[in-house]
């Protein structure tokens, strides 16, 4: 079923602000000249537990990462380094963050490439895959697959920090790859003056991801960039299962690290999110009760953000799965 979602927001930005580009979030460069000698997954640990999301629309989904060695000096003999799939990481992670309950991921919906790999002498980095069956998990359950480093030769450590992969499925409705449209206007609503140049249409290239943070919630980055990015953080009630399911309790604001990074970077966010309700099809409250069919979340999300000087952006985030 397609949903169309519209994020309708405004925003404040200073013209030199709008002549920086956006930077990358994550550092994916090692210094290999510091530290002690390790084996580790390069994006790998908790730091990376987003990363590792399997968010994917597809039946079949093929994940890639690389095995590495951070030592001073680049090794002059092959290194092995042996991988394991341990279901145990499951029970300890639960404890550890009990707002989603995982459960293993089945014997027969992944498949690891291979569970010992060679990086040859010279070398510092060997790539591996697993691949996650998802259609043959059920939807409203919530997996972890923790793929962990168990040994290694060499004499190296393995890393505390990076020796595991994460991979989760979280069992939510709204999860998932989205076709973006972005609209934005040079004012303080979308009736007054004419569209700005910086807007795209639907397409196969632009796309987002709406990342699940539990079964109830998830996040999903607003088109708009300039030297500063914001997601919108949605939560709600599910009541019932399947084709009759209900949703109820939205709610709707921005994440707050985000709002911080903006502001250093100089843009304010004055006005906080509120939505487009779906029955009336006018913005609504920061909350909407609800309760509305799947069918009724087609058009849920209407959001405004921002003023503070003359130059104002009104911002049109619409998705469509």
């Amino acid at each position: 079923m397609k949903k169309r979602l519209y994020f309708i927001s405004t925003l404040i930005v200073s013209a030199a602000l709008l002549s920086l580009s956006s930077c990358l979030k994550d550092n994916r460069y090692v210094d290999f000249s510091k530290g002690a000698s390790l084996v580790e997954f390069n994006l790998g640990g908790l730091a990376y537990f987003g990363q590792d999301a399997v968010t994917e629309p597809n039946d079949t989904i093929v994940k890639q990462f690389a095995v590495s060695v951070a030592s001073v000096t680049v090794p002059t003999t092959p290194t092995t380094i042996t991988l394991a799939v341990d279901n145990s990481i499951v029970t300890t992670y639960d404890a550890a963050n009990p707002a989603v309950a995982f459960v293993p991921m089945p014997a027969g919906t992944y498949a690891l490439s291979t569970t010992s790999v060679t990086i040859p002498a010279g070398q510092r980095a060997a790539i591996v895959s697993v691949t996650i069956y998802k259609g043959k998990l059920d939807p409203a359950q919530s997996y972890l697959l923790p793929i962990k480093i168990a040994g290694t030769t060499g004499g190296y450590t393995i890393s505390g920090n990076m020796g595991i992969h994460y991979y989760h499925v979280i069992g939510n409705d709204f999860a998932g790859v989205y076709r973006e449209k972005y609209q934005r206007y040079n004012a303080a609503d979308s009736t007054s003056v004419g569209l700005h140049g910086a807007s795209y249409p639907f397409s196969a290239g632009n796309t987002t991801t709406f990342v699940p943070q539990s079964p109830t919630e998830f996040t999903v980055y607003s088109g708009y960039v300039s030297g500063a990015e914001i997601r919108y953080d949605i939560t709600f009630t599910k009541t019932g299962s399947g084709a009759t399911a209900l949703y109820s309790n939205f709610h709707v604001s921005f994440v707050a690290s985000d709002v911080t990074s903006i502001g250093n970077s100089g843009i304010t966010v004055a006005t906080g999110p509120v939505f487009f309700d779906p029955v009336t099809h006018q913005p609504a409250t920061p909350d909407l009760a609800g309760p509305y069919t799947f069918a009724q979340a087609e058009t849920i999300f209407h959001l405004q953000w921002g003023p503070k000087t003359a130059a104002r952006r009104y911002i049109i985030d619409t998705y469509l799965k």
